[in-house]
């Protein structure tokens, strides 16, 4: 049981230097990794369509 506590208590002491973000920097990261999945989608579809009509014409 003593081993418990003591996990307990060095849990808390652990969890108050923990720095949790901001709402300002969630949306920052959220705008930042939303605008680099688009621009990396836009661009694998736009590679996409370029290899589709290479080998239409091809074939």
């Amino acid at each position: 049981m003593e081993k418990f506590i003591n996990y307990v208590k060095n849990s808390r002491i652990e969890i108050g230097k923990v720095i949790f973000p901001t709402k300002e920097q969630i949306r920052n990261a959220f705008v930042s990794v939303f605008v680099v999945v688009t621009i990396i989608s836009l661009f694998l579809a736009l590679v996409d369509v370029i290899m589709s009509a290479l080998l239409k014409g091809v074939l």
